[in-house]
């Protein structure tokens, strides 16, 4: 029964006022463009009826006596799959979603707020960038969410979600959370859009190509996750919740599942192939040796030459780094080095273990990426590692050549446990061009050149190629049977599990940029 005392009746007024501007009309505008309201958005992700809102009633500067509440942007906290979460989501049916003073100042409210409780903060993004008419003040407020970004980077989630344009400022506060989703056909990120490009550069683009979902996706590395529509990508932030702590200093959550997998999988020494040129996916591999079902691949689009993604192994929350021998045949180029070196610092920050499968013929080699500094790149993935103080295993399947041995987590770099199958080949440099170096002038001046070539490439092989010489001087710990990798890595991780690293005092690194 409503309570119609004076104060009451205000109370509820305002509440019918707030819930009368979600008209029809409202719904319609998102709708005919493929989209979500922001209010669903927000009931499709929580958890039903857990969403308290913040700051609903506030006004946009100057526009104190008109009827609109909440300048274009929902802001609260509530539940997922019961994790408390805090939550922005922007508005594009008031002004585009634009930003303005009070439109930054619930944002920040929320960031504070999740920074402080520490608890992940999702945003929901969709908005046409800062608010002209408030001139230099929306970008004073966009300073502060991006000051508020960098605050809680590595000390909680951030995630943000594109579901409608992000242009200008719009798009630097997903830039510095942690995780970008986006939806096909509907999400778009720039910072300048084609009019300008057209205007300046006199080049003509679409929305799609400048800054589409699949772009990002596949080319800028910018969207680690995509889906075809807002439901499934809004799904997507939900299971990727599911493997993370809530901050820095709480570890990811443990499930309890009974026979997660089998510990012995013999269709593990089946999956290389006998020439050591071929390739194979590392995608099934990691398949048989973490839990049913687990595995979450993160940027599956972008730089394939390499795998990243968060799984479960004896229900524990892992991430995993895997050379993909199928793409380039494993090879590191510039992507693939910033791509996993990001995910092992985002990993590293939330006490998250590493697994590495490492099958690497090298860094990929060229002008194109000499001039755009592979150098520094690949800098980026060995500086990861060597900063991480969480459990780190590696296993070698198969190759492991030069700096890229070096780079993925060897032990030298602090690697805990480094396993190699027997079908590892650890060295400077794979057999055929060690030899063509090393036997140059036997080679010259043999009379069955081939015949030589093959036998050099199967002493070198025997002699310096093969685990066993890497294990007996140290710098492996143990050549194990491909079928029980699954059983070796479980222990070896348990044995980590009360690890302790502190890397020396100081203020920050200097990671080459």
């Amino acid at each position: 029964m409503k309570d119609n005392r004076i104060p009451f009746k205000r109370f509820h007024e305002r509440n019918e006022s707030l819930i009368s501007q979600y008209d029809e009309n409202y719904y319609n505008r998102q709708h005919s463009k493929g989209k979500l309201t922001a209010r669903e958005r927000i009931d499709f992700l929580m958890d039903n009826g857990s969403f308290r809102e913040i700051d609903a009633f506030v006004k946009p500067l100057g526009k104190e006596d008109e009827k609109q509440y909440g300048d274009g942007v929902i802001v609260g906290y509530g539940t997922v799959n019961g994790r408390k979460v805090f939550v922005f989501a922007q508005d594009f049916n008031y002004m585009g979603g634009s930003l303005g003073v009070v439109h930054a100042q619930k944002i920040i409210k929320v960031q504070e707020m999740a920074l402080k409780m520490g608890h992940p903060i999702i945003g929901l993004i969709d908005s046409g960038g800062a608010r002209i008419q408030e001139g230099v003040a929306s970008l004073a407020g966009y300073a502060g969410i991006f000051s508020q970004n960098v605050k809680s980077s590595g000390v909680i989630p951030q995630i943000s979600v594109i579901l409608g344009p992000a242009a200008g400022g719009a798009v630097y506060s997903p830039a510095l959370t942690d995780f970008r989703f986006m939806t096909r056909d509907t999400s778009y990120m720039f910072v300048t859009g084609p009019e300008v490009v057209k205007e300046v550069l006199n080049e003509d683009t679409t929305f799609e190509e400048l800054g589409g979902a699949e772009v990002h996706a596949t080319q800028s590395g910018v969207a680690d996750m995509i889906f075809s529509d807002e439901e499934h990508t809004l799904m997507g932030v939900k299971k990727l919740l599911s493997y993370l702590p809530s901050n820095n200093v709480e570890h990811p959550p443990v499930l309890s599942v009974e026979d997660v997998a089998p510990g012995k999988n013999e269709k593990l020494s089946l999956l290389l192939p006998d020439d050591p040129n071929k390739p194979y996916d590392v995608v099934d591999v990691i398949k048989l040796i973490v839990d049913t079902n687990s595995f979450f691949e993160i940027a599956e689009n972008h730089a394939q030459n390499i795998v990243i993604g968060l799984a479960r192994l004896n229900n524990q929350v892992i991430g995993v780094v895997a050379n993909q021998p199928k793409v380039m045949a494993g090879c590191l180029d510039i992507d693939a080095s910033k791509k996993a070196a990001r995910f092992v610092r985002f990993c590293d920050s939330f006490n998250i273990p590493l697994l590495v499968l490492e099958d690497v013929p090298g860094f990929m080699p060229g002008i194109s990426q000499e001039h755009n500094a592979i150098i520094m790149h690949g800098a980026k993935l060995l500086y990861a590692f060597a900063e991480a103080t969480v459990p780190k295993i590696t296993v070698i399947l198969r190759k492991a050549y030069g700096g890229a041995y070096i780079v993925m987590n060897s032990k030298n770099m602090g690697g805990d446990f480094n396993f190699a199958w027997p079908t590892a080949e650890v060295a400077v440099m794979g057999p055929e061009g060690a030899i063509k170096i090393l036997n140059r002038k036997e080679l010259l001046n043999a009379d069955d050149p081939e015949e030589l070539k093959r036998r050099l490439i199967a002493d070198y092989k025997e002699n310096v190629a093969n685990p066993y010489v890497a294990d007996e001087k140290g710098y492996i710990d143990e050549v194990i049977d491909p079928s029980e990798t699954r059983e070796v890595i479980i222990n070896a991780f348990a044995l980590l599990e009360n690890k302790v690293e502190h890397n020396p005092t100081k203020k920050h690194g200097n990671i080459p940029l």
